[in-house]
């Protein structure tokens, strides 16, 4: 365990836990209402049990995603240019969160955001059930995003249970912050932008040090909760 020794492994793991939280924040959302139509005594055992199964599905994507990125003998040909699994998997999903990325920006900005159909919840298991198919939709991102960031398959493993764990013990915390301050979802939104756009050209066979999303995510986010912190500031003042 000497990747633990070094500098560059602390500061991706903190990326990537972060990342991995603020990502989540619509799949709490997603489980608390469901969860909401329960009885009050179902409640908080459907958000453990949710979070749980989105825990070991990430877990299991994920080590299936970073077997399958290993396959690097040509599979396909175009001209005289040669793609392997991993970078077919790489380029589709860095185009995956570049387009779903742009497309939630739009619907904050504008104001249209998709609602979830307010369906009655008629047992336990029905709401598990929903619980456990937005949960395998919200895994894709969550996993692109790890690969994205570090090719250590331990750090991602440790990230994802982590922010799983930080939003089974702080859910409705972390919930209120991020809804509290939008800027904060555009922020990660854009930072899957960048990832998109470094996971396509990984696919096209260019390297490209992953250093340079660290310093941007850490100076983004520490501007970020600067301007956090002046506007409320400002607003106890006027």
């Amino acid at each position: 365990m000497e990747i633990f020794l070094q500098l560059d492994t602390w500061i991706a793991l903190l990326t990537l836990t972060f990342m991995e939280i603020v990502l989540g924040i619509d799949n709490i959302i997603f489980i608390s209402i469901v969860a909401g139509k329960l009885p009050v005594e179902q409640q908080k055992k459907a958000r453990f049990v949710g979070l749980s199964l989105a825990l070991i599905m990430r877990i299991l994507l994920l080590l299936s995603i970073t077997w399958i990125i290993q396959l690097t003998d040509p599979v396909l040909t175009i001209f005289s240019f040669e793609l392997s699994w991993r970078d077919i998997i790489l380029a589709g999903g860095g185009i995956f969160l570049l387009v779903k990325s742009v497309l939630e920006i739009h619907h904050k900005v504008e104001g249209d955001e998709e609602t979830l159909v307010d369906r009655k919840v008629s047992s336990f298991s029905y709401a598990i059930m929903q619980i456990v198919i937005l949960d395998i939709i919200f895994s894709f991102d969550s996993i692109l995003t790890a690969i994205g960031l570090t090719t250590e398959i331990t750090l991602m493993v440790i990230a994802v249970i982590v922010s799983i764990v930080v939003m089974m013990i702080f859910a409705k915390a972390v919930s209120d912050f991020v809804n509290k301050y939008p800027t904060v979802q555009i922020l990660a939104l854009s930072f899957l932008i960048l990832i998109g756009f470094m996971l396509m050209v990984e696919g096209l066979h260019y390297h490209v040090p992953k250093g340079y999303i660290y310093f941007a995510v850490f100076f983004s986010l520490i501007i970020e909760m600067i301007n956090i912190r002046y506007r409320s500031k400002r607003t106890k003042v006027t």
